[in-house]
């Protein structure tokens, strides 16, 4: 079983490896047009936010490019570009 130091410096030896260009250490998700999915389903940020209990200055930050989605929230977003209204209803419920 691996140390922590160990995982720890092999997770730094992969963010080096892919600072300097090497592919194949890491894996980098693909970007998410969060303003895209949102105008698809007629929402304003505020609006979409509500309805899909998200924090508003996520959602902003989302869109300004100023954070990006985790993959929990990355795939919220898949489900909701897919499938909008089932989704609002899903969430509106829990």
């Amino acid at each position: 079983m691996k140390s922590a130091f160990d995982k720890i410096a092999a997770g730094l030896s992969d963010a080096i490896a892919h600072a300097n260009g090497e592919t194949g250490h890491t894996r980098v998700a693909a970007p998410i047009d969060v303003a895209a999915i949102r105008k698809r389903t007629g929402k304003t940020q505020d609006q979409f936010a509500r309805a899909y209990h998200l924090p508003l200055g996520t959602v902003r930050d989302w869109e300004q490019s100023r954070s990006q989605p985790d993959a929990p929230a990355r795939v919220l977003l898949s489900l909701i570009k897919a499938e909008p209204d089932t989704i609002e209803q899903l969430v509106q419920r829990a």
